[in-house]
């Protein structure tokens, strides 16, 4: 490990994964589609994990790729994870008024019956704060997660809907703070320390 890395390396929180919790990235981390991540748990159990990456925004704009979602409001893209990058997957707060939707905890739901979301949406359900698109997924095997947090590469941590929810494009830093106490010396850690 660099020195550097050293002054800024604080060990996991000691908290347990779960469905409904985040998954804050070390500020090391390197792999693009992790680094700098919060992650929203939508499952955690025995045989593995998966989430889907709150703050990795593609760019892109579902209604320019899917003719059903084109109408004035702007949906973003969200890359959820490197597995099933071919998938679309959402979270929402709409909760049993989506047909089959999977209730995660608090106000979110996961996926549901799509064509009723986009019924809803073109009768004037608003976007912005209650659904959130997602390409792909993040999991892990067995155990893997756990193991990962062992040595430090996430911390546990909760947030409300509305952040899980939002477009904030700094939503990285501000669950960070949200850690308080030594977390915070993460945010002064350079994204690429080789430009310093």
């Amino acid at each position: 490990m660099e020195p550097y890395e050293e002054l800024f390396k604080i060990r996991h929180n000691n908290r347990k994964p779960d469905k409904g919790k985040v998954l804050i990235s070390e500020p090391f981390m390197q792999e693009p589609c992790f680094q700098r991540s919060v992650i929203y748990l939508i499952e955690h159990g025995e045989t593995g994990s998966m989430g889907l990456v709150l703050n990795q925004k593609l760019g892109l704009l579902l209604n320019n790729l899917i003719d059903d979602f084109s109408f004035e409001q702007p949906i973003p893209l969200y890359l959820g994870g490197p597995v099933g990058v071919d998938s679309l997957f959402f979270i929402h707060s709409f909760g049993d008024r989506i047909p089959e939707s999977v209730h995660v905890n608090g106000e979110i739901s996961f996926a549901g019956n799509l064509e009723y979301l986009t019924y809803m949406l073109k009768s004037g359900a608003t976007i912005e704060g209650n659904v959130k698109f997602f390409l792909g997924y993040s999991g892990w095997r067995e155990n893997q997660l756990n193991e990962e947090i062992e040595r430090n590469s996430w911390i546990v941590s909760e947030l409300d809907a509305t952040a899980i929810l939002s477009s904030e494009d700094e939503l990285w830093k501000s669950a960070v703070e949200s850690l308080g106490g030594s977390y915070k010396l993460w945010l002064n850690y350079p994204k690429d320390p080789k430009m310093n």
